[in-house]
Parts: C-alpha cells; structure tokens; sequence
C-alpha cells in the first residue's frame, strides 16, 4: 500500500532491488534545510519506476545520491545489492546509464560521436570500435530517431534532437540500469510519446527504468510505480492509483487538482484547476 504521509517506503536489502534507499539524508552546504530527509525507496529489478514532485523537493538530487555523485549525510544507498561506495566508476557505467537534465559541451561533436562515448566504459584508453560497439551505437540512434542525424554538429541541432541524442547515449551503453531526468522536457507529442513507449519496452524486457518527471499523467500510464517527494520527503509510493489522490496532490502542490480515471487508458487523469 501507498503511504499519504512522509514515513519511509518500505524497503529491502536485497540483490532483488535495481535500486535501493533507506533513511537517506542530504543537506548541501549552507542550505536552509535538507534536501532530501530520511527517504527510503525500493527500485524493483525490471520496474518502470517514476519520481514525481514539485521543483525544489529533491528529485534530482534523489538520482545524484543513489549513483554517489552527491555525498549522504545519513542511510545508505545500494546499486545491486551492492553499496554505491563498492562500486568503481567504470563498473557502474556499464551497469547504469544516466540522462541528467542538462549539460553543455565546451567542443564540436556530432551526434554520432556523442552516442559512442556510451561505449567507453567497455573500451580501454586507445582500443577501437568493435563490431559491437558499432551495433549498439547504430541500434540506439535508431530507436531514439537520430539515426538520419549522425553527422550533425550538436551546436546545429534542436533541444529536443540534442535530447533524444542523449538518450541514445545512454542506451548505447546497454545498461541495466536506466536513470533519467526530465528527459522529454523538450520534446514534441511524437518524440515524447515514442521516448516513453520505448522505456515502457526496455523495462518489459528487463531493463530497469527510473524516470524523473513532472507529467503526472505520463508517469500513471507508463510507471508502474511512482514516488512523490514534497520539500525532501516521502509524500506517497504506490502504484499510481495509490499515488494520484486529490488531497495529496493538492498539499504537495498547494494548488487545486482533479483526478478522474481516464477511459482511455484505465488509469489516473489529474488536471490543474482554477484557484478561482
């Protein structure tokens, strides 16, 4: 069952989690508070896993903590069953691939030498593409609608063409773990749709996947389970029926919202309303 309060999830200790928190606690220097206060989470192996809430309530820094990238002032985080401190950086490159929000890249790169440097954590400091390297970088720029881009400079393309390109980065990778921020942010309806319908796959075929988002349709249609953080807490984990309540939704928020169940998909329809 879903928690409505800010108990922590739930949790196991066991190789059976993709991803796993307890108690974790982040507080960046000089921060009036925590970022993120005694969450605890259990990623299931093979899950379509997504993180909801508003700005500021510590999605981002939920991803950075369970790969290690921020320090942890309290619980402990594993990858595998194993602690995140255990693993070294290469290791967890070919186990998890990582879509942050942003990035800037100081030189020129095409799209295809970008989607490559997915390769690197299987290749030594001056080996060569191997044939499948080659068939990973191909098969990812397709599944991301870059294939026809391959040549473009970065600088020349679009932010949403520069996103799928990210994507296919970290697919090419063939992680088995697949953490994502915000990765159709700027995309149109097609591209978004096919970047969620392709996850949804990747999960389905043992993949697991753990998404930031703010869509909270989106994450009720393809997730299936969702974890809501307000000002670095555990609001709610759940299936997204358990998840998507009026009250809650409207105390993390602060704002009026309706959930129906939208014919059409069987799942939970929020939609914003008037404060008036």
């Amino acid at each position: 069952m879903a928690t409505e309060s800010t108990e922590p999830a739930e949790t196991r200790n066991d190789a059976s989690a993709a991803l796993w928190a307890t108690e974790l606690r982040v507080h960046y220097p000089n921060a009036p508070a925590p970022a993120l206060d005694s969450v605890s989470m259990t990623v299931p192996r093979g899950s379509f896993y997504a993180v909801l809430g508003p700005n500021g309530s510590g999605k981002s820094t939920l991803l950075r903590a369970l790969l290690g990238m921020v320090p942890h002032q309290a619980g402990q985080t594993q990858v595998f069953g194993r602690p995140v401190s255990d693993w070294n950086r290469r290791a967890l490159a070919q186990e998890a691939g990582v879509v942050t929000q942003s990035e800037s890249v100081a030189f020129p790169i095409t799209v295809r030498e970008l989607v490559a440097m997915g390769r690197y954590p299987y290749l030594g400091a001056l080996q060569s593409e191997t044939p499948t390297d080659k068939e990973a970088i191909s098969e990812a720029m397709r599944m991301c609608d870059v294939d026809n881009l391959a040549q473009r400079y970065l600088s020349t393309l679009s932010g949403g063409e520069v996103q799928r390109t990210r994507v296919a980065r970290a697919l090419a990778q063939e992680p088995n773990v697949l953490l994502l921020d915000e990765p159709t942010a700027s995309l149109d309806v097609r591209h978004e749709m096919e970047i969620l319908e392709l996850l949804r796959a990747s999960a389905a075929a043992g993949m697991t996947v753990f998404l930031i988002t703010h869509h909270l349709d989106l994450a009720a249609r393809f997730a299936d389970r969702l974890l809501l953080l307000d000002r670095g807490r555990v609001a709610a984990e759940g299936e997204p029926e358990e998840v998507l309540r009026e009250e809650t939704l409207k105390r993390v928020y602060e704002w009026p919202i309706s959930v129906s169940n939208d014919p059409a998909t069987g799942v939970p329809r929020v939609t914003p309303l008037s404060r008036h």
